[in-house]
């Protein structure tokens, strides 16, 4: 079995350059399950009803989100209804939506996909810990799903890494969201959970974290008021992760980084490595 996540998707083009490719991609790695983090979709700040059902269509099996979540105010009655659509599980601030789902594929395989939200220079939540703890004393690794993979949304490494470490065996992958920028620390740690700080965004490298560049540097300079940058939109570059699963265990064999587009140097990870 195997597993695409893709980093935050940064701005409406990305759709477009995601619905060109993820097709090609799906087929030639022979993708089960698509996860991508979608919350700076509309037009860089949250994620509205009908991008979230143009990613459904277009081939995206589950869609994580992170602290932008709500910041278009009509997500909140279709998230209430789509269990695709996940807000941070541990996120206080709205009770609308929910914060996991036990995805079942084509080929009768469950996926528990898990969102989190980091504190450390976030918006404060309850303790990603002690939220993960509740959902994982309801779910086991070959027991009742075949495969666990967590969104850790978040700024600092520190925290993801420590969660990362904290349920090394007891799931299949964990993979960081947020910063916008791809980490090259994948690997896949001592008791077979792959981990990855951050998986990068789906956006336009020729800008700020996707933003506009230069209304970002108006930004630092002139310190004014926060307000919303536009997203750049000249390039296009996608970034995530595959993932093998042992059919077994329920933990990673194989994790590659894949990047796509332009910009960043390109990763295409061997398609052999995915093979049955």
């Amino acid at each position: 079995m195997n597993i695409l996540f893709l980093g935050d998707l940064v701005g409406e083009n990305s759709v477009y350059f995601l619905k060109k490719n993820l097709k090609n991609i799906c087929i030639k790695y022979n993708i089960n399950l698509v996860i991508t983090n979608a919350e700076n979709v509309a037009e860089g700040y949250g994620i509205t009803p009908e991008i979230s059902n143009n990613l459904f269509k277009i081939g995206v099996n589950v869609i994580s989100t992170g602290n932008h979540i709500w910041d278009k105010s009509e997500i909140i009655p279709y998230i209430s209804k789509n269990c695709n659509l996940l807000k941070p599980n541990n996120l206080t601030n709205q009770s609308a939506g929910q914060g996991f789902i036990l995805y079942e594929t084509e080929s009768n395989k469950k996926i528990l996909v898990i969102n989190l939200l980091c504190n450390l220079f976030m918006r404060k939540s309850e303790n990603l810990f002690e939220s993960v703890n509740k959902i994982m004393s309801n779910y086991r690794l070959k027991k009742n799903c075949d495969a666990i993979i967590i969104d850790i949304h978040g700024e600092a490494a520190s925290e993801k890494q420590a969660l990362a470490n904290y349920l090394d065996g007891k799931v299949t992958a964990i993979i960081g969201t947020h910063t916008h920028v791809p980490t090259s620390d994948l690997r896949i740690l001592p008791s077979g959970t792959a981990y990855q700080t951050d998986a990068g965004m789906c956006g336009d490298y020729d800008s700020v974290i996707g933003g506009k560049k230069n209304e970002w540097i108006e930004n630092f300079i002139k310190k004014p008021d926060f307000k919303k940058i536009k997203p750049a939109s000249s390039n296009h570059t996608m970034c995530g992760v595959i993932i093998k699963v042992f059919e077994d265990s329920g933990l990673s064999s194989v994790a590659k980084q894949l990047i796509l587009g332009d910009i960043l140097e390109n990763k295409i990870p061997d398609e052999k490595l995915f093979l049955k």
